[in-house]
């Protein structure tokens, strides 16, 4: 039987960290949460104890939500992590600046032992590692949103990262009951750079007037069995979200993935789907 991390830190509980956090925790995992301020704590340990409480109705937990709720903490500051960590994946905004500070944090605060992680769906883990003292322990583990009801793990290998780093994100993968999909460091890795690909070229049709989104959306689930259209997942991930990953993109591979226009003005408006009720969709 493969087990986890009996120690895990997620550094951002906002919807993807709250979802590592919950995932762990009921893999068996005592978790801690960083996350700056009393109110946003709070709110992270609402998500994560809503999350539960969905997946004990599903009968998705082997325990109460309650008695896994009890494994999780919330601390404000990095330096308040335990020493013996053994897992610690960042997951906040997709701020190069922001995440190569808190890794660098990270790495202060805890032993030689503990394996690193960025949650990134996108930046360059080899440009991360680089504020690191030790970046033969830090790869990417790129979670999928909702993170506890999806399948997929992405693992991202930097030039520095050892082989025994990965086997032990490879075995906590498997501890979660996901899968892995192992990629070396490029731009996008594979999931984002596809899954970008098809939802820019959506909104182009969008933009063109080729057809509704509801039609684009219906042409890929029912023509290509895709479990949700392109455009839909776009208000799922957030329209924000994608234009910043289509920015770094766009700069790194070139003008195939330039953002259209159309996707620049619903950010500027403040369309940004699901989470604010507009996208290409009204929720």
């Amino acid at each position: 039987m493969t087990l986890p991390p009996k120690t895990v830190a997620v550094i951002g509980g906002g919807r993807m960290g709250a979802g590592i956090a919950q995932s762990f925790a009921a893999a068996g995992s005592v978790v801690t949460v960083v996350e700056s301020g009393g109110e946003a704590a709070a709110a992270a340990l609402d998500r994560i104890a809503a999350g539960l409480k969905r997946a004990e109705e599903r009968g998705h937990l082997a325990e109460s939500a309650e008695d896994v709720a009890r494994r999780v903490a919330v601390v404000h500051a990095v330096d308040a992590l335990p020493v013996d960590t053994e897992l610690v994946v960042e997951a906040v905004p997709e701020d190069p600046a922001l995440k190569s500070r808190l890794l660098k944090a990270v790495e202060e605060a805890v032993d030689d032992a503990t394996v690193l992680a960025t949650n990134t769906s996108s930046l360059s883990v080899t440009d991360l590692a680089a504020v690191l003292r030790r970046p033969d322990r830090f790869l990417g583990m790129h979670f999928f949103n909702p993170v506890p009801a999806s399948t997929l793990v992405e693992i991202v290998i930097a030039p520095d990262t050892t082989p025994h780093t990965v086997q032990s994100a490879l075995a906590w993968t498997k501890a979660l009951g996901k899968q892995d999909v192992v990629v070396k460091d490029s731009p996008g890795f594979a999931s984002s750079r596809l899954g970008l690909a098809l939802g820019l070229e959506a909104i182009r049709m969008v933009e063109e007037g080729v057809a509704a989104p509801e039609a684009i959306d219906d042409a890929m689930r029912l023509g290509y069995k895709h479990p949700m259209g392109p455009l839909r997942l776009t208000d799922l991930v957030g329209l924000d979200v994608r234009l910043a990953i289509a920015e770094y993109l766009h700069a790194t591979l070139g003008d195939r993935f330039a953002p259209p226009q159309l996707l620049r003005d619903k950010v500027a408006r403040g369309e940004l789907g699901h989470k604010t009720g507009q996208g290409f969709y009204t929720w």
